[in-house]
Protein backbone atom coordinates (compact mmCIF):
# COMPACT_ATOMS: atom_id res chain seq x y z
CA UNK A 1 0.00 0.00 0.00
CA UNK A 2 1.01 3.37 -0.77
CA UNK A 3 0.64 6.80 0.43
CA UNK A 4 0.43 10.60 -1.34
CA UNK A 5 0.76 13.56 0.45
CA UNK A 6 0.32 16.97 -0.87
CA UNK A 7 1.58 19.84 0.07
CA UNK A 8 1.79 23.83 -1.26
CA UNK A 9 -1.83 25.02 -2.29
CA UNK A 10 -3.09 28.04 -0.61
CA UNK A 11 -4.69 31.62 -1.68
CA UNK A 12 -3.44 33.70 -4.50
CA UNK A 13 -4.16 36.37 -6.38
CA UNK A 14 -5.01 36.02 -10.00
CA UNK A 15 -1.56 36.28 -12.19
CA UNK A 16 -0.03 35.12 -9.20
CA UNK A 17 1.80 31.34 -9.17
CA UNK A 18 1.71 27.84 -7.06
CA UNK A 19 3.70 25.10 -6.79
CA UNK A 20 2.19 21.48 -5.37
CA UNK A 21 4.12 18.91 -4.39
CA UNK A 22 2.83 15.22 -3.68
CA UNK A 23 5.44 12.68 -1.84
CA UNK A 24 4.84 8.93 -2.09
CA UNK A 25 5.29 6.90 0.52
CA UNK A 26 4.81 3.15 1.44
CA UNK A 27 5.53 -0.17 -1.17
CA UNK A 28 6.70 1.69 -3.56
CA UNK A 29 8.32 -1.62 -6.47
CA UNK A 30 8.09 0.69 -9.09
CA UNK A 31 8.03 4.28 -10.70
CA UNK A 32 4.48 4.26 -12.06
CA UNK A 33 2.66 7.20 -14.14
CA UNK A 34 1.63 10.18 -11.37
CA UNK A 35 -1.06 13.02 -12.14
CA UNK A 36 -2.73 16.02 -10.50
CA UNK A 37 -6.63 16.33 -10.45
CA UNK A 38 -9.12 19.03 -9.36
CA UNK A 39 -12.57 19.54 -7.91
CA UNK A 40 -14.41 22.60 -7.59
CA UNK A 41 -17.56 22.60 -5.95
CA UNK A 42 -20.83 21.45 -7.33
CA UNK A 43 -18.29 20.21 -10.26
CA UNK A 44 -16.58 16.41 -11.59
CA UNK A 45 -12.60 15.85 -10.87
CA UNK A 46 -11.13 16.59 -13.94
CA UNK A 47 -7.57 16.00 -15.42
CA UNK A 48 -5.03 18.92 -14.78
CA UNK A 49 -2.03 16.99 -15.81
CA UNK A 50 -0.59 13.48 -16.09
CA UNK A 51 3.08 12.68 -16.39
CA UNK A 52 4.27 8.81 -17.13
CA UNK A 53 7.41 7.03 -15.32
CA UNK A 54 9.61 8.25 -18.75
CA UNK A 55 8.58 11.69 -18.25
CA UNK A 56 5.68 11.83 -21.41
CA UNK A 57 3.41 14.77 -19.90
CA UNK A 58 -0.27 15.64 -21.03
CA UNK A 59 -2.46 18.57 -19.44
CA UNK A 60 -5.71 19.25 -19.33
CA UNK A 61 -7.00 21.99 -22.15
CA UNK A 62 -7.95 24.59 -19.37
CA UNK A 63 -4.05 24.90 -17.99
CA UNK A 64 -2.00 24.11 -21.06
CA UNK A 65 0.68 27.09 -21.25
CA UNK A 66 0.33 28.31 -17.65
CA UNK A 67 0.97 24.74 -15.79
CA UNK A 68 3.74 22.26 -15.28
CA UNK A 69 3.79 18.90 -13.83
CA UNK A 70 7.60 17.37 -13.19
CA UNK A 71 8.59 14.54 -11.21
CA UNK A 72 11.58 13.52 -8.95
CA UNK A 73 12.01 9.76 -9.05
CA UNK A 74 14.80 9.87 -6.66
CA UNK A 75 12.34 11.56 -3.87
CA UNK A 76 9.21 9.69 -5.01
CA UNK A 77 8.04 13.35 -5.64
CA UNK A 78 5.68 14.97 -8.42
CA UNK A 79 5.38 18.36 -8.68
CA UNK A 80 2.58 21.01 -10.52
CA UNK A 81 3.64 24.47 -11.30
CA UNK A 82 0.88 26.33 -12.07
CA UNK A 83 1.53 30.09 -13.42
CA UNK A 84 -1.00 33.16 -14.49
CA UNK A 85 -3.50 31.49 -11.95
CA UNK A 86 -7.37 32.84 -12.40
CA UNK A 87 -10.51 32.16 -10.31
CA UNK A 88 -11.26 29.74 -12.15
CA UNK A 89 -8.76 27.65 -11.24
CA UNK A 90 -10.01 27.40 -7.74
CA UNK A 91 -10.32 23.88 -6.30
CA UNK A 92 -9.11 21.13 -4.28
CA UNK A 93 -6.68 19.48 -5.92
CA UNK A 94 -5.66 15.56 -6.14
CA UNK A 95 -2.41 13.35 -6.27
CA UNK A 96 -2.87 10.30 -8.15
CA UNK A 97 -0.88 7.83 -8.80
CA UNK A 98 -1.08 4.84 -11.65
CA UNK A 99 -0.76 1.19 -10.78
CA UNK A 100 1.21 1.16 -13.45
CA UNK A 101 4.07 2.86 -14.95
CA UNK A 102 1.65 3.82 -18.01
CA UNK A 103 -1.86 5.59 -17.27
CA UNK A 104 -4.59 3.11 -16.18
CA UNK A 105 -8.00 3.04 -14.13
CA UNK A 106 -7.09 2.56 -10.40
CA UNK A 107 -4.59 3.48 -8.63
CA UNK A 108 -3.95 5.78 -5.28
CA UNK A 109 -5.52 9.04 -4.34
CA UNK A 110 -4.11 11.86 -2.23
CA UNK A 111 -6.11 13.52 0.84
CA UNK A 112 -6.13 16.83 -1.73
CA UNK A 113 -5.11 20.42 -1.32
CA UNK A 114 -7.03 23.30 -1.31
CA UNK A 115 -5.57 26.40 -4.41
CA UNK A 116 -7.93 29.61 -4.02
CA UNK A 117 -7.55 32.17 -6.39
CA UNK A 118 -8.34 35.67 -5.73
CA UNK A 119 -9.34 37.94 -8.40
Amino acid sequence: QVQLVESGGGLVQAGGSLRLSCTVSGNIFSINAMGWYRQAPGTQRELVATITSDGTTNYGDSVKGRFTISRDNAKNTVYLQMNNLNPEDTAVYYCWRSPFKMMAPGGSWGQGTQVTVSS
